[in-house]
């Protein structure tokens, strides 16, 4: 009867023998990233049936499969009873050694905040606009042919060799910036830099959608976007001593170096992607690392699906550009390219840029002040994207995203236009310029890398990825190029005003084309976007 009523549970809990001979414990995970819980069930006459228990324990196995096993053997349980999930923890070296890509793409995006006035001042091209602009948008210029050339590089290096690659231009360019004495100089080395990190803004996310469990994908993911938060914190902190001395800035791109230099020796501890190993043919070292990061229970069953996927669409050591106008590929880098188009007419990067003379106009005078508050803000909302991504999932992250930046760029275009009182005006705008940067940082920012390369086949999943970022550059370029004409000539409030109703569009576009890809391998939703007419 006992064993019966054991029979009956709920199929997402399962049982498993406690050194308590009164009880069978239930375990049901409730966020896969964090922790779960346990409840216990006494039996009657526990007391006076345990001999009894303990011997027909056996009898129960057939109900605990290898892969409760290996679930059960990455929980911990804490004296209180509460047991804390710990699956992701062997994928989480790799993840976080791939996002120290992330956090040099951070600083480098922050290293020019400051020091660019010195820097124009020590190599002769103070107060020629241009120039300066020249020496700043070269970086995007290097971004977009590294991303383009990624796909390529992936598909027949892998991931782990096409990291340790691209961190010769990394570091060569810090070098080659910090000793720069002609604007020649500076700009070859920023160039370098910025083919360095196209390439990585690819690999980081591509490299960590095939690492990671199905069911931590979306948590781990989430360290792309938070490696770059801090690496735009770290480097406006470092920043602050160039307020006084003028060749600080030459020791702000030595320290660059060394992050490159981490990447490059903790890629050769790194595992390469199963995935990709599986296409090349080394099938064995595939299963090693799925058995390292996945759990043994899980390795037949994911280079099922591998060869499966391959079977029917063939190696992606193979594939050629022309593809990406063929379906299914084509969907993918439609929506890719989407993505990152509606993204940046969304605003951020204008936002990012005039978020210090928001500040300003409220007494914090510092640009490197605003900055930081703008960084935390962004981290904090990196964060609960990490721990929100695999609980709500991908779609209604990215749709509630983009609703709370319409919002707020509604709020600030009404602060601007209405202005009932200065100082509520005034105080409306940042509070709208936080809660944009905080919506961005939740969906927007994270969601769009993680799900391109989910919803691409194996075959062309590098180079929907490269043809998606080179998409983000270009516009990323076009919106920096034109934000400062379309205010002098708009005004503020108008050009946020459209932000908002791009933001509104862009709600829409993933309400109706992004498929929740939440708790589902990427094998399973290629197959899904296949069968789709």
């Amino acid at each position: 009867m006992e064993a019966t009523q054991l029979l009956l549970l709920p199929p997402k809990c399962h049982c498993v023998m406690k050194p308590r001979p009164s009880a069978f414990v239930l375990r049901k995970l409730r966020n896969p990233l964090f922790s779960s819980v346990s409840c216990s069930v006494p039996i009657k006459g526990s007391s006076s049936h345990v001999q009894n228990q303990q011997k027909q324990a056996p009898d129960f196995e057939p109900l605990t499969n290898s892969s409760s096993d290996d679930e059960n053997s990455s929980q911990i349980e804490k004296s209180d009873g509460e047991v804390v999930d710990l699956g992701w923890l062997p994928a989480f070296s790799h993840v976080f050694t791939a996002s120290m890509s992330n956090f040099l793409f951070g600083y480098h995006i922050g290293v020019m905040n400051g020091p660019i006035v010195s820097i124009a001042q020590e190599l002769g091209f103070q107060g020629n606009s241009i120039l300066q602009g020249l020496v700043v948008s070269i970086f995007i210029g290097g971004a977009f042919i590294g991303s383009i050339s990624c796909g390529s590089l992936v598909d027949k290096l892998g991931c782990r060799r096409t990291f340790q690659l691209d961190t010769i231009p990394l570091i060569l360019g810090t070098i080659v910036s910090a000793q720069a004495h002609s604007l020649n100089e500076i700009l070859f080395g920023r160039f370098l830099v910025g083919l360095g990190i196209g390439v990585n803004t690819v690999l980081v996310p591509l490299y960590i959608s095939e690492v990671a469990p199905t069911k931590y994908r979306g948590s781990l993911g989430t360290f792309a976007q938070i490696g770059t938060c801090l690496g735009i914190i770290t480097s406006l902190c470092l920043g602050i001593p160039a307020e006084s001395d003028p060749h600080w800035w030459r020791t702000m791109f030595y320290i660059a170096s060394f992050p490159g230099l981490f990447l490059a020796l903790g890629m050769q501890f790194a595992v390469d992607s199963p995935r990709w190993l599986c296409k090349a043919g080394k099938v064995e070292d595939a299963k090693d690392v799925i058995s390292r990061l996945w759990g043994p229970s899980e390795v037949e069953k994911a280079i099922e699906e591998f060869q499966s996927v391959s079977t029917s669409d063939g190696a992606d050591l193979q594939s050629n550009w022309a593809e990406l106008l063929e379906e299914p590929h084509s969907r993918a880098a439609f929506i890719g390219g989407a993505l990152f188009i509606l993204q940046q007419f969304a605003g951020i990067n204008g936002v990012l840029y005039f978020s210090s003379l928001t500040f300003r106009d409220v007494g914090i005078a510092s640009s490197a002040l605003a900055s930081l508050y703008v960084g935390l803000t962004n981290f904090a909302g990196a964060l609960c994207a990490s721990y929100l991504m695999d609980k709500q999932g991908r779609k209604p992250l990215l749709i509630s995203s983009y609703l709370g930046m319409a919002v707020s760029m509604f709020m600030i275009s009404a602060a601007i236009s209405f202005p009932i009182d200065k100082a509520i005006s005034s105080d409306m705008s940042i509070l709208g310029t936080l809660m944009y940067i905080f919506s961005f940082a939740i969906g927007a920012g994270p969601v769009t890398g993680l799900v391109i390369p989910e919803m691409s086949s194996s075959r062309t999943r590098g180079k929907v990825m490269g043809f998606s970022f080179s998409v983000h550059w270009v516009f990323n370029f076009l919106v920096g190029l034109f934000f400062l004409g379309l205010v002098e000539n708009f005004g503020v409030a108008t050009v946020y005003t459209g932000f908002g109703g791009v933001s509104l569009l862009a709600a829409a576009f993933a309400y109706y084309y992004i498929v929740e890809t939440k708790g589902r391998s990427l094998e399973e939703i290629e197959m899904s976007m296949n069968s789709k007419p």
